[in-house]
């Protein structure tokens, strides 16, 4: 059959699962309810027998606490050296993780789980080397005590008095691939306490004597004992359902597998079973009392058949108030689908390894049903008994009174336990299988004298057929009814009677009426069958959507947009995402719908819980609130006033809703951290500038007004002949101060015309020889003595650019190879096809090794050549050279030349100048 094909996406995730399972080390830990039960020796015994067959056993950390029996067991098993940690004037030793890893053995012994490594370790705990070795494919066995274990360290800090303070997270121990439980009685455990084998003597002092007078006490290794028994229990329990779901997958069974695997009473789970009857709620109690008595965990199944499709709106409220009354309860609830309740609920038992099924007794059978023996026989307890011969039925007693829905908030709403199950109008369905018999009657009245009467039974089998995929199951019924009376009445002899001359036609009377049944029954589970998956798949295409599109969305407002849509989407009615602001409170919306309380939403958001519609507070109001509830906190609310108010009790529907909810939650997250991310770079850098504009500030500005204040004071105390100089100083240093804020100010212009949209340019069609003269000429004052070559292109055009930027661009590039390069220096220019290209080259040591292969790096503000140099400038030569090439529709590299040095490629478009610009040349 077509749903016993296995899963594609099931199939590639178990593939997905084995693989990383193949690749990941085991886990196997030796557990115990206290300190000298025997988890050591055992861990040891194991390496011992393993050695013996061959493997490489390898000992990371093994604490023998002195005792002479555990030490004993370390004979002949290799051991690393442990490192050593100095610590406050002492010196630790602690396992090695980086030795291990490079041994890399078959089996790793490390001891003391819960320990907590010393500091300057790479761990914090050694579990989390542990982990580590794992990921490396290394098996690790370790050992624990159950007081270690995060979640029971307060119980049995209660139960003893003694609060350890080294835990070890639960799913460590949830996710070890063994669990050896090592187990003595408390008896045992006192006398190994009182004879020296747990606790050596220290120091003169008694410590065993001590410890049996707190921790050791009879009653408290009772209650550890139980405790870690149960613990144990429960990894066991996991292993069993895990490895049943492995095995009853589609397609397992025909070999005590899959759909033949029968529910094993291991744990004592239980299923009550919800039917439509009034008892049904007693069913739910009756199951969650036991459940408590026994302390196992239950559930909760209805099975939706095409007949209960059919149902009152008021029988099917009281199916939904069952099931929410179960899962207050604590049970985990399903709605099943099938035509077959009891191989619905045996799978579902199957499924969930319940062995207790607990059901509403069936009422007698009254009047003429007590006669019928079918009828007098409970067919649900019988059918169960016979698909699940190994599960344990309970049938309940029926009570007076039912479980029924509060009728304020969900009135005047049908609900269907999904949109395809909306019931149809009967009667013009049965009115057009009428019409259809006569109007072949009609077609086939003419007919009669040409075909043999086979082939009219043909011809109204086939409208049988076409009522029945149109119109259901009774539809089809009444047309195979009305078929057979019309073709024994209008064409089997003697015509225009009921009375039959062959008794053979009493044979297709009956095979036309069991076809039309039958192919009525077939049509309608299909139909139903097609129903169920056509909503499993709608509901899996929303989720699908929804996460597609929230993986591309960049703000809140794009997850708000989305997030809305996809639930009104599936839902219907009306549907609000709030989010919180920066002050981490709910945004409430400035005009709220009707119906929409605040305060409601800021209680839902602040207490992390549903409420409104559907849910167990404030139960009155008509919109349902729903924490956006993320990894890290409540990201906002999820409201909701939906279509059909009594889908939010179906648990398929509220399922869909929380899975919605948390998507959108997490996109929230991720948005507000991609937000606190590029804010934190946003301010990195504005700080990494602000340093760097401060501290280029601080030596280029105050270094020139320095020597200028200096030079002017001594002008009053200096001989005339020396005057000269000192004021040849003072314009120096002025002039390099008027460079620096010419730069600055430069470089404020082009940024604020680049933000404005553009830089206002002074086009002109300019002679390039004289735009290098005058750079070099203005330059002159920075290059002092330095020599400055030229290498002009012979007949050079004229360019359109703003001489003055582009002469500015040069002076730079000529500041910056007298700065950072080596006389002489090389300037030169060309003309290529549809190009004019600059070059500035030095003879120096060439670009900084550290920005080879990112050159583009020179050109950013506030960037040197030389982070740390007594060589003048803010960085921001370069930068200004960029702004104005760019603007110019250029571009400018860096590279290092051949032969040496610094060169430095400006590169203009450049267009065939106009008649009358060459006239004026």
């Amino acid at each position: 059959m077509l749903d016993d094909r296995p899963d594609p996406d099931a199939l590639l995730a178990q593939l997905r699962s084995d693989e990383a399972r193949a690749q990941r080390g085991k886990l196997r830990i030796y557990f115990g309810a206290s300190a000298g039960v025997g988890k050591t020796w055992a861990m040891l015994s194991a390496a011992q027998r393993e050695r013996a067959a061959g493997r490489d056993v390898l000992i990371g950390v093994v604490e023998t606490h002195g005792r002479s029996e555990t030490a004993a067991l370390l004979a002949g098993l290799d051991a690393l050296p442990l490192r050593e940690l100095a610590y406050r004037g002492r010196t630790l030793a602690e396992f090695d993780l980086d030795a291990a890893l490079a041994r890399k053995p078959a089996v790793l012994l490390v001891d003391e789980l819960a320990h907590t490594n010393a500091p300057g370790s790479r761990h914090a705990k050694r579990w989390q080397d542990v982990q580590e070795l794992l990921a490396a494919g290394i098996e690790v066995w370790s050992a624990l005590n159950v007081q270690h274990l995060e979640s029971l360290n307060g119980t049995v800090g209660a139960i003893t008095g003694v609060r350890v303070h080294e835990t070890v997270p639960d799913t460590v121990l949830d996710e070890a691939d063994e669990v050896v439980l090592v187990d003595v009685t408390p008896d045992e455990l006192t006398a190994r306490l009182a004879a020296g084998k747990v606790y050596l003597p220290r120091h003169g002092e008694n410590v065993a004597e001590r410890a049996a007078q707190n921790f050791f006490r009879k009653g408290n290794l009772i209650a550890l004992r139980e405790i870690a028994l149960r613990r144990t229990a429960e990894h066991v329990e996991d292993d069993v359902r895990g490895w049943r779901v492995e095995q009853s997958g589609p397609g397992a069974g025909g070999n005590g597998k899959g759909r033949g695997l029968q529910a094993w009473n291991t744990s004592g789970a239980i299923l009550a079973c919800v039917g439509p009857h009034e008892g049904a709620a007693q069913t739910v109690r009756t199951a969650a009392r036991l459940a408590g008595q026994l302390n196992v965990r239950w559930h909760a199944a209805y099975v939706e058949t095409p007949r209960l499709q059919r149902l009152a709106a008021a029988e099917r409220d009281r199916i939904l108030a069952v099931l929410k009354l179960a899962e207050e309860l604590g049970a985990a609830t399903a709605v099943l689908t099938g035509s077959d309740v009891a191989e619905q609920l045996a799978e579902q038992a199957r499924r969930l390894n319940c062995a207790t099924l607990v059901l509403g007794r069936s009422e007698p059978a009254a009047g003429w049903r007590r006669w019928w023996p079918a009828a007098a026989s409970p067919p649900l307890s019988r059918a169960l008994a016979q698909r699940a011969p190994t599960l344990d039925i309970m049938e309940v007693a029926p009570a007076d009174s039912s479980r029924r829905l509060s009728r304020a908030p969900l009135e005047g709403a049908r609900i269907d336990s999904d949109d395809h199950e909306k019931a149809p109008t009967y009667w013009p369905a049965y009115a057009w299988a009428t019409a259809t018999s006569i109007a072949l009657t009609l077609v086939c009245t003419p007919l009669a004298s040409v075909l043999e009467l086979s082939n009219i039974v043909m011809l109204f089998l086939l409208g049988v057929v076409g009522v029945a995929m149109r119109f259901g199951r009774g539809p089809s019924a009444l047309a195979a009814l009305l078929n057979v009376a019309a073709f024994d009445y209008f064409f089997v002899p003697p015509r225009l009677s009921f009375a039959v001359s062959d008794v053979q036609y009493v044979l297709t009377f009956a095979i036309m009426l069991g076809v039309g049944l039958l192919v009525g029954q077939l049509t309608a589970g299909l139909r139903f069958a097609a129903g169920v998956s056509t909503s499993r798949e709608r509901r899996a295409r929303s989720l699908f959507e929804l996460t597609r599109e929230l993986s591309a969305a960049l703000e809140s407002s794009q997850v708000v947009t989305l997030g809305t849509a996809a639930v009104q989407g599936h839902f219907g009615g009306h549907a609000m995402v709030l989010v919180t602001d920066a002050a981490d409170q709910l945004v409430l919306p400035a005009n709220a719908p009707e119906g929409f309380d605040p305060q409601v939403a800021d209680w839902a958001f602040r207490h992390g819980q549903p409420a409104g519609l559907a849910t167990a507070t404030l139960a009155a109001q008509p919109w349902h609130y729903v924490p956006l509830r993320a990894p890290m906190r409540v990201r906002g609310v999820l409201a909701l006033s939906p279509a059909q108010p009594r889908w939010l009790l179906i648990p398929e529907q509220a399922q869909q809703l929380d899975t919605l909810a948390r998507q959108i939650a997490i996109a929230l997250e991720r948005v507000h951290y991609v937000e606190v991310a590029q804010q934190a770079v946003v301010e990195m850098e504005s700080e990494r500038l602000r340093n760097a504009l401060l501290g280029a500030i601080s030596h280029d500005v105050r270094t020139p007004l320095t020597a200028l204040i200096a030079l002017a004071e001594s002008l009053q105390t200096l001989p005339p002949e020396e005057r000269d100089n000192a004021a040849r100083a003072i314009v120096a240093q002025a002039h390099e101060l008027h460079a620096l804020v010419n730069n600055l100010l430069d470089m404020a212009r082009l940024e604020s015309g680049i933000a404005g949209g553009a830089v206002n340019l002074r086009r002109d069609w300019q002679s390039v020889e004289e735009v290098v003269g005058s750079a070099i000429r203005a330059a002159r004052t920075s290059l002092g003595d330095t020599v400055v070559h030229t290498a002009l292109g012979a007949g050079l055009p004229l360019v359109e650019f703003d001489a003055v930027l582009i002469e500015r661009v040069l002076v730079n590039l000529l500041e910056n190879a007298t700065k950072y390069g080596a006389p002489p220096i090389e300037v030169g220019a060309r003309a290529e096809p549809g190009t004019l290209v600059l070059t500035v080259r030095d003879h120096g040591p060439g670009l900084p090794a550290a920005l080879l292969g990112h050159e583009q790096k020179l050109f950013d503000k506030f960037t040197r050549g030389e982070a740390e140099s007594a060589t003048p400038g803010v960085g921001l030569g370069l930068a200004i050279c960029k702004a104005v090439v760019s603007a110019h529709g250029g571009e400018i590299t860096a590279s290092n030349a051949r032969g040496g040095g610094a060169e430095f490629t400006v590169t203009l478009p450049r267009r065939e100048p106009p008649e009358s610009a060459e006239a004026q040349l």
